[in-house]
């Protein structure tokens, strides 16, 4: 799981999306030079917000026992679900129970009138068993809420509390359209499947705890169509499978789904997502840590959770004394990610050798000189360091966010006060500004400034992962020859690539394809549009171990469920329906070669089929080589083995035995594709 390779710029995006739309942050002043803003306050401007800000307030009341106030803010925002009486009913039921809960002689007697003038109107027009409902609720005034041997201690119940509020979240959803933010549903999707594969594997998750905590088992209750909809017209058989197996309904749950969202298979899909439970606080303790690492919003000391050690405090860095260096900035803006498979030895050679100084390093220590002494925690040069790193940064630092975190909206409460310290830096937040500094340099093309900044400041760290010194002189090399210079860039290889390559045997195949772009016409080659993102990540994330910065616990959820998505649909034998909306394919969508990115841009140059021609056959070739199985691969062998059968046959078995696609095709290939023979076989 720990090599899925992931686009977490296609996250980025996800995570932005989701705490702009549950305004979760507010922007920064565009620069500091700049006149501020007139209000800094977030401005809550989506009506998907406001919606979900509505069904937030009216879960709120009924859960707390207010069912008149949730009824009267229906009748404000969304008289219509009041029409249908089969919830009415439901409404003025709860309101009975609660005024009598109360206990107080004025609250038995405004129950009684509740009862005469809104229970026993409603029951008549709800649903046939309606009016027997409201007889037996009249058991509630002679039982007592504490015995629990009354026939009505289910009415007593405070979990119809919930219940109801659950199913008022599912019919105001639906009905005004107000779905969670896509990262919100997507990590529902993926940590559903994730516990299913590894239940239906029998393995383990190394994030289990994580995930138990953050999906809750259980759902909201869904909304059930209206009468009208039960002589609907009979659907796809293919879409009801579909969405029974990848939201875990029964057969029956899924067409019901698939009547309250009149047929559409996506909405009912939406639905169905949205009724799954998330700790909220979990999730946005999750989100605010990734923001931190990965540069969305600017780090604060209260934002750093778990202990720290002093010497953690005690990070210094030098940055590039030169520059003015003319370096192309325009890279690609598009998340291609490079394999950097390869590297995980080397990142976990870093982690092995924190762990070894944990000793060392959790010491106390009182000697300052001592303290120089060491190139990753020295705090000699500390803020006058971070200054030239945000010189440098200084456009991208304007693009963070604050983070406001969730503030109830039913309470006014001011604006958080966002005012930096006056006395400096904090020596803990020097520590992702640098991580943060260098992985912008490498993702700007500044390669040549990040090793030389890397290697003064350890000459010890590229010694522990040459894989990744090698990547990123390859692109040092490719820069020289885009920019002409062929003596510059051989003296690259000879000093550095060749080398490097001489001590890893693996490194050759990428050496000699590197070293062809040389023979390329003049004009011809360019350092434009390198796919340098997921080398940029890679580099933070080793420089982040040397610095004591830990991966984000959202990260290595998101690695671990896309693992198991892929996993999964491998054993299904098919293609995930659902995976395009909810920017799964996005997330596993990575370009993994420099060289076959600059051939890509050469041939459609010259000629743009051929252009197509040689990047499949680039790309197929270089997967298989690796070992990995690329899109088209897996595409081709799931094709092959679902040929073998039948579609309606498969789907035959899976609706009449209940099974999913893979158990379905198990049993077919034991009976040659008869499914009336499987049927027969275990029915007969």
């Amino acid at each position: 799981m720990d090599c899925t390779r992931v686009n977490w710029e296609a996250l980025d995006a996800l995570i932005i999306d989701f705490v702009t739309s549950e305004n979760l942050v507010v922007e920064e002043d565009a620069c500091a030079n700049s006149s501020p803003s007139p209000s800094s306050s977030p401005c809550i401007s989506s009506s998907s917000y406001h919606a979900r800000l509505i069904i937030r307030r009216i879960r709120n009341s009924i859960e707390s026992g207010d069912i008149q106030n949730a009824i009267d803010t229906l009748r404000s925002h969304a008289p219509f679900v009041l029409d249908d009486h089969r919830i009415l009913f439901r409404l003025q039921k709860q309101k009975f129970i609660e005024l009598l809960r109360k206990g107080r002689h004025e609250d038995r007697v405004a129950a009684i009138h509740c009862l005469r003038t809104c229970v026993a109107p409603s029951a008549l027009d709800a649903y046939p068993e309606a009016y027997e409902e409201f007889k037996h609720l009249l058991l509630a005034l002679i039982y007592d809420k504490d015995d629990q041997t009354s026939p009505v201690s289910n009415e007593w119940a405070e979990k119809r509390r919930y219940e109801m509020a659950g199913l008022m979240s599912s019919v105001l959803r639906a009905s005004l359209q107000a779905y969670d933010p896509l990262f919100s549903m997507t990590l529902r999707y993926l940590i559903s499947i994730h516990k299913g594969f590894c239940f239906h594997q029998g393995i383990s998750s190394a994030v289990s705890d994580l995930t138990h905590r953050l999906l809750l088992e259980e759902r909201d209750p869904p909304a059930t169509p209206l009468e009208s909809m039960y002589e609907a017209p009979p659907f796809d058989e293919v879409d009801i499978q579909a969405l029974a197996h990848a939201v875990e309904l029964t057969r029956q749950g899924a067409v019901d789904s698939m009547k309250f969202a009149k047929g559409d298979l996506f909405q009912a899909f939406q639905n169905e997502l949205c009724r799954m439970q998330l700790d909220v606080s979990v999730l946005d303790e999750l989100v605010k840590e990734y923001c931190i690492y990965r540069g969305i919003v600017d780090s604060e000391i209260q934002m750093i959770t778990g202990p720290v050690k002093r010497n953690q405090f005690e990070v210094a860095h030098r940055l590039s004394r030169d520059c003015s260096t003319e370096i192309d900035l325009n890279t690609s803006q598009h998340s291609d990610v490079e394999d950097y498979s390869m590297l995980d030895g080397a990142l976990v050679n870093d982690a092995e050798m924190s762990s070894k100084e944990g000793g060392e390093v959790g010491s106390e220590r009182t000697n300052v000189s001592e303290d120089c002494s060491n190139s990753w925690s020295n705090k000699c040069e500390n803020t006058r360091a971070l200054v030239r790193i945000r010189s440098h940064m200084n456009c991208e630092s304007n693009k963070r966010k604050r983070w406001r975190g969730r503030i109830d909206e039913t309470d006014r409460l001011p604006d958080p006060s966002f005012s930096k310290s006056e006395t400096g830096i904090n020596p803990l937040e020097n520590k992702y500004e640098i991580a943060l500094a260098l992985k912008e340099l490498v993702s700007r093309g500044m390669v040549a400034e990040a090793v030389n900044e890397i290697s003064t400041m350890d000459p010890d760290f590229f010694t522990q992962n040459p894989v990744l010194h090698f990547h990123l002189k390859q692109v040092e090399f490719l820069k020289l020859v885009s920019a002409g210079d062929h003596n510059g860039a051989l003296k690259v290889a000879c000093s550095h690539l060749g080398p490097l390559a001489a001590n890893d045997q693996s490194l050759l195949k990428t050496l000699k394809e590197t070293l062809v772009v040389l023979l390329q016409p003049d004009g011809n080659t360019t350092g434009k549009d390198l796919p340098l993102n997921d080398l940029a990540n890679t580099l933070q994330v080793s420089v982040g171990n040397r610095l004591g910065i830990e991966e984000p616990q959202l990260m290595k959820i998101i690695r671990a469920t896309l693992h198991s998505h892929t996993e999964w649909f491998k054993l299904q034998m098919c293609k995930d329906r659902f995976s395009n909306l909810l920017k799964i394919d996005s997330l596993k969508e990575v370009n993994t070669d420099l060289i076959g990115a600059i051939k890509s841009r050469s041939n459609k140059e010259n000629n743009a089929n051929l252009s197509s021609q040689l990047t499949t056959t680039s790309s197929s070739t270089m997967t298989s080589e690796d070992g990995g199985s690329s899109s088209l691969m897996m595409t081709t062998q799931t094709s092959s083995r679902e040929a073998l059968w039948e579609e309606s046959a498969i789907l035959k078995v899976m609706e009449f035995l209940a099974l999913s696609r893979s158990d379905a095709i198990q049993l077919l290939s034991q009976y040659n594709g008869n499914a009336e023979a499987v049927i027969q076989q275990l029915f007969g």
